[in-house]
This record gives C-alpha cells, structure tokens and sequence, in this order.
C-alpha cells in the first residue's frame, strides 16, 4: 500500500509558516509524504488559519466547501482545520462544516497525526483545543522549506493588550525558550547547511521576560552571532516598547546581524496610539530610528500601518504622514482597519467609512511609494553580496535574470553569471545599476560567485527529489528569504 499523501494550506503571519513546517514534519515523522504540486488531491488536507481579518472564517468555509465534492469520490480522505481560528471558533466549525475531521488549536500541533488516526478510528469529527501550550513548536519535527535559511522560534505568545489584535487571545501569553535550546537549533541548522536564520517571536525583543532579563535579546543576538558557518541573522518582529539600546548595539557590533529591522508603527498619532494601547508615542518610534541610523547608517527600516482605526481623524492621519517623512521607510507594509472579531476596537464608536479610509490609504501608499524609491536609488552605484533565491523573481524566466536578497534585505535581481553555474543558496557580487520601488537591478556582469554549503544543500535536495520513487514527492525547497515579515504580514497579520 502507498503512503497516504498529505496537503497544507497556510494563511496569515510568519507564525503560521514556522507552524506548518512542523505539520509537515509531525506528518512525515507518521508516514505521510508530501502530495506532489498540482496534483489533484491529497489524502489529507490541512488547513493552518488566520483570524485577523474580518472575513477569515467567510474565507475558510469557502475552501472547506470545495472539498466536499473531492471529499466524496476520495474514500478515506481527511480534512482537518488548525490555528488561531480554530483555536477560536473550536465546535462552531464542525457544525458549519460537518465533513472535516479533526479541529486542533494554536497550543497542540503536535496531536495532529494522533487526531488524524483517532478520527479515521472512530469515524467521526475529533474537536481538541488545548488552552495552554503543550509542547514548544520547535521541539517537533519540521520540513524547512528551504536548504539555506530557517525561522527559529525564541518564544511564542505576547503579553501586550493591543484593541486591533486577537493574538494574544489565540496564542496565550508569552512563554520563552532556554538560550541553550534556541542556540542549539541553530547549530544543528547551519550544520545541515543553512546560512540564513531568522528568529522569531510575537514580540521578539520582549524575549527574557520569562527570565527577568531585560538584556537577554540583545545577548541572544550576539551568541548566535558567534555561531561558526553562520552568515546571516535576522529577526521578527520587534515592539517600540521593548526596544532598548544594548539590542542596537548587538545589532551594529555583531558582523553577521543583518542592518535591516522591521518594527511596527501601527500610527504616528499619539491618540491613536493610545486608543490601540501602544505602549509608546511618536517621538518614542522616532527616537529608535534615530538611534538606529546613527549607529547603522545604512540600515533598511520597514514597517507595518493600519490605516482608519476607529476615531481617527484627519488631523491623527496627518501625525502619520508626518512619521513617514521622518523615518523614511524603505518599506511600509499598509493595511486598512478591519473588524478583527473578538477584539476591543470591534466594538469601538467611530468607525470610520470605507470611502474615506481608502482615501486616505492611497495617499499613504502614494507617498511611501515616492520615499522607497528615493531610497532605492540611494543604492545605485553600491556593490553588494547576494543570496541567491529561488522563487523570488517572477519574471526571472523570462528576462533571464536571477533574483536574491541583498544585506539589507532589499529584492536583487540581477544578469546570470556567463560560463559559471549559481545555485539558490550560493553568493553573487553585484553592482546595482538601476533602482525601482520595491526591487533593484544589476544589469553588469557579476564581480563575483561564491559557492556556499547551503548551495551544496540545495543541490542534495533537489537530487533526492529527483530519486524519489514515482507518487512519493520529497518536495523543492522554496529558497528564498523565508517569506519574508512583508510578504507574511501582507495577508493582513501584523503581529505586532
């Protein structure tokens, strides 16, 4: 008999991503292997949800409800639904949805192959949501989707009280993970072959509250920079609150900490602010920027923004503007205020009108727009080391181009080195010619290539996937900065 073959369907926040690679581990770890991509169907589907959006349980049910035919000339087939929606609709989505099989919450990954069983068993819906976690995701297994960069989870939870977010609410409160435990996922990661690793957390500068040390992110920082085989260190996403100057020290002084940060705005507007209890105001954010660039002049700051929380007036939207000119984002990941159910600005008074939040969203976009390419530009003529992704181009195919990211973060793409071979992992040195919005170019023979252990991974992957027997897929590693916080928080979870 065939292995059973499995499906998983992410939506929303890094979080989700880190999440479902260990679904996909936990499932491998059962017997199942990965259904091949475009496929028909899996045996097993499993779907990793958001609850941000107003409409995540409409989207939901629309997926669920496709399957119902697929469901029905497939004997045997299961679906089940995990993450934060059903950690809170839990028994609400087997009765809206009676044909899925098993509902498991943000605290219980890990029971997914044992749910998955007893359902098939018992031959009907399995509902279990923990409400605290079991088992700290990283101690299960995973199936990275790349071979040369990986999230690492520091903590899980977040103890702040935002009125926009239910995370806290879904995740619980912030628990950390020993030093010792984080550090030595990363050893064991750059000795499989990764370069890249990105840590991760709710609030993940908040990291040593369970510990009562303020410092312990910036330390965490600086011992994983003096991992040996490590080239690069990023992290995810930080809180203005908790930001303090021993982290941008570590950051400045540590070589293979990456100048790039992604912290969240959220509004320039101290009343706005306060209303999303944002335990910080304008000049606070500002202070930071100003603290960053001084000690990394050429850091890439990006950000997230909510635009028409309820009660914001056009003089609070100005405050952000005005921000945005300050800071002078390389990036500004824009979203307008949605109901998130069940949080405190649901039930706000002024709910501001579509109309006039869109307005104000597309003079927001319109003029991030004009600061990131005035500050792309600011890259012409600079030489930088790329890591070669795949996937990261859409075009790349056609245009003959390849495509990476730069120190800083910032989109490569660049002309293919004649006569030598570069694979997804390995180092190219560019000189960037031309600038866009939200990409840069290097039109000129590359300086130089560097073949790295992660191109070395990729290269063994793809070989063993090649190997596989027919119907069983080991799966292409997706490289690429793993879904990087923007094109995560684009779904609309911003986390912080």
């Amino acid at each position: 008999m065939s292995a059973r073959t499995y499906e998983v369907r992410t939506y929303g926040c890094q979080m989700n991503v880190h999440d479902s690679e260990r679904l996909s581990g936990l499932l491998e770890d059962a017997g199942y292997v990965r259904a091949p991509q475009g496929s028909d169907g899996a045996d097993v589907v499993v779907f990793n949800t958001c609850a941000v959006r107003e409409n995540a349980d409409n989207r939901l049910y629309g997926n669920l409800g496709q399957l119902v035919p697929k469901k029905a000339a497939r004997p045997g087939m299961q679906i089940a639904v995990g993450g934060c929606l059903a950690q809170k609709d839990r028994d609400t989505i087997v009765k809206r949805a009676p044909w899925v099989d098993v509902v498991f919450g943000t605290h219980n990954i890990g029971q997914l192959p044992v749910l998955l069983e007893r359902a098939r068993i018992a031959d009907e819906a399995q509902v279990e949501i923990a409400e605290s976690l079991e088992t700290f995701p990283s101690t299960l297994p995973s199936r990275r989707e790349s071979a040369y960069a990986a999230w690492v989870a520091i903590s899980v939870g977040c103890n702040n009280t935002c009125t926009f977010c239910i995370v806290p609410a879904l995740r619980g409160k912030e628990k950390d993970r020993r030093p010792g435990d984080v550090l030595a996922e990363v050893e064991a990661l750059v000795g499989e072959g990764v370069i890249e690793v990105t840590l991760l957390g709710q609030n993940v500068n908040a990291y040593g509250s369970d510990m009562g040390d303020r410092e312990a992110f910036g330390k965490l920082l600086r011992a994983t920079g003096a991992v040996e085989g490590l080239e690069r260190i990023r992290f995810t996403s930080p809180h203005p609150r908790d930001f303090t100057d021993d982290v941008i020290a570590a950051m400045a002084e540590t070589p293979n900490v990456m100048h790039q940060l992604h912290m969240p705005l959220q509004s320039g507007s101290d009343r706005v602010l306060r209303a999303m209890r944002r335990s910080y105001r304008q000049d606070r954010y500002l202070g930071i920027i100003e603290k960053v660039r001084a000690a990394m002049p050429d850091a890439a700051i990006t950000t997230d923004i909510i635009v028409g929380f309820p009660g914001e007036t056009e003089e609070d939207f100005e405050q952000t503007l005005h921000v945005v000119r300050e800071a002078r984002f390389a990036q500004a990941f824009t979203f307008q205020y949605s109901k998130r159910p069940g949080t405190p600005a649901a039930e706000m008074d002024g709910q501001i009108p579509k109309a006039v939040v869109q307005e104000r969203y597309e003079r927001l976009v319109a003029l991030q727009e004009e600061i990131s390419w005035g500050e792309n530009r600011k890259q012409v003529g600079r030489t930088v080391e790329v890591l070669v992704a795949e996937g990261e181009g859409r075009k790349d195919e056609a245009t003959r181009r390849l495509s990476g990211r730069a120190p800083d973060n910032r989109l490569v793409h660049f002309e293919r080195p004649e006569g030598q071979p570069v694979r997804p992992g390995d180092m190219v040195t560019v000189e960037i010619t031309y600038a866009a919005p939200h990409h840069l170019l290097a039109e000129r023979p590359a300086q130089a290539v560097r073949r790295t252990r992660a191109g070395d991974a990729w290269e063994r992957r793809t070989a063993a996937a090649a190997q596989a027997p027919a119907g069983v897929m080991l799966g292409m590693p997706a490289i690429g900065a793993p879904a990087s916080v923007p094109a995560a928080a684009a779904d609309g979870c911003s986390v912080c």
